[in-house]
């Protein structure tokens, strides 16, 4: 089965040129899609994999359409999709390519969250492995096992892989979820309704590389208010409700939510500057 990786870019040039390093250094896939999003027409390095670039020029961050439009170009019968920021370790491909083909499901890896500081030019795949900190909420099987995820809630689109057409079957990522926030939620919720699980993959990582955040994301307020509406009129409950909860201590939006999401304010520079999170916080 022909295997294609789909990431975007915005603005991360420095974090795709590790990526596309880390997919060279592994078991490499048939083809890498990089849907840029910013405009970025800087040349690819050359790698024993074609690249193809899909311009999708856009002022804000269009996750489900950008994915989308990746998937159109793959070309490919397994997808995998992968954040800009996020570098594969060696055995990435082969162990999720290999997953999907025995298993028809969303299929994620563990992520190794790095440090501020963790990767420079030359980086080495045994810091990495040394410095990557698991997720404290998602707990993964041994290498080489794949276990069904607790709820779909947990599902992660920064590293995860599925079947072409399962991924066509459930209609990619709905692209009325605009910006960012709850769009994988929902592809997960849609997915196990249609019967396909969400799986935990043990073994192969991918390395979150670090970057400045927020808590809660303040500088997708407006985005993750919108998408959460619609979230909970799909589905009848409110994703994301630790980030919405931290917007009403702000007093950015109602505390009550039992009757939708009243806006109160937008967030200010200050609130802005307070939510950033320091370089020692991995997530």
């Amino acid at each position: 089965m022909s295997v294609a990786v789909i990431t975007l870019n915005k603005g991360r040039r420095a974090h795709l040129t590790r990526l596309l390093e880390g997919l060279g250094r592994g078991d490499p896939p048939d083809r890498c899609v990089v849907v840029e999003i910013g405009g970025d027409a800087a040349p690819y390095p050359d790698l024993p994999f074609p690249v193809e670039r899909v311009p999708f020029p856009h002022a804000g961050l269009p996750l489900a359409a950008a994915r989308n439009a990746g998937r159109r170009a793959a070309g490919a019968d397994t997808l995998i999709f992968l954040d800009v920021d996020c570098i594969p370790s060696a055995g990435l491909v082969a162990g999720l390519s290999r997953a999907v083909a025995e298993r028809d499901g969303l299929i994620c890896c563990e992520i190794g969250y790095l440090p501020a500081g963790a990767v420079t030019d030359g980086w080495r795949a045994a810091d990495l492995e040394r410095l990557g900190r698991p997720h404290p909420v998602r707990v993964f099987p041994p290498a080489g096992a794949v276990a069904p995820a607790p709820q779909p809630g947990l599902f992660w689109s920064l590293a995860f892989a599925v079947r072409a057409a399962t991924y066509d079957r459930l209609g990619g990522f709905d692209e009325t979820f605009s910006g960012y926030g709850a769009e994988d939620t929902d592809l997960a919720f849609r997915a196990e309704r249609a019967g396909v699980p969400i799986l935990f993959l043990g073994g192969p990582r991918a390395y979150h590389q670090h970057h400045p955040g927020y808590d809660p994301p303040l500088q997708h307020f407006r985005d993750i208010v919108a998408n959460a509406a619609r979230f909970r009129d799909r589905h009848g409950l409110w994703p994301m409700d630790g980030w919405l909860d931290g917007f009403a201590r702000l007093g950015l939006i109602a505390a009550d939510r039992s009757t939708g999401i009243v806006v109160h304010r937008d967030p200010t520079p200050d609130e802005m500057a307070a939510a950033r999170l320091p370089d020692d916080r991995p997530f």
